[in-house]
């Protein structure tokens, strides 16, 4: 079982702590708790990183292309490592879910996300699992792109801080148990 985990964001400081950049951070946090080296790698359009867990091969990826062209760096790196779809696992932010909701599904469309859409465009495909971190709906008057391009008020952000270590958790338990006990253990949990 060999495991890419691809978080979504945008690329450079600018974007850093932006709501959009919540897999980015998620990504980021697990490759911190296991010491991992996230390295550019130009041909695949990103930065990887791996790590062993139960003795298998677990790959994390960070797009250098922007959201709404992710779908170009998942391909690439799946056909570099000959993987398929089933061994991907995208995580990124969602406005349906409030701020700290976690949600895997194991399958389904982009709503309305640009970059999941990308992604299944590039991979002719909607079947991989996927990990949904809320970031709330943008308040009335303000647009749904300065909503996902700004960053968290700081009572938001010790919220998504929980749902990041809460993500840990669900990771390990997706990759031990499969995705079926980690859905049904952590999709019911409140942050």
């Amino acid at each position: 079982m060999v495991k890419i985990l691809l978080g979504l964001g945008n690329p450079g400081a600018a974007y850093r702590r932006t709501r959009h950049n919540a897999g980015f951070r998620l990504v980021e946090s697990l490759a911190g708790r296991e010491g991992v080296r996230m390295k550019n790698k130009i041909l695949l359009s990103a930065r990887i990183g791996s790590f062993d867990s139960g003795g298998e091969r677990v790959f994390l990826a960070k797009p250098k292309t922007y959201m709404n062209r992710s779908g170009a760096a998942a391909d690439k790196i799946l056909r570099k490592y000959g993987l398929g779809c089933e061994d991907l696992i995208l995580i990124y932010d969602d406005v349906a879910l409030e701020p700290g909701q976690l949600r895997l599904r194991e399958g389904g469309g982009a709503g309305g996300h640009n970059g999941v859409r990308s992604v299944i465009d590039a991979l002719g495909s909607k079947d991989f699992a996927r990990i949904r971190i809320g970031i709330g709906a943008p308040q009335a008057g303000q647009s749904l792109t300065d909503h996902v391009l700004g960053r968290f008020r700081p009572d938001e952000d010790r919220i998504i801080e929980l749902a990041i270590e809460t993500g840990l958790d669900m990771i390990d338990c997706l990759l031990r148990d499969g995705a079926a006990k980690a859905m049904s253990v952590f999709n019911s949990k409140v942050n």
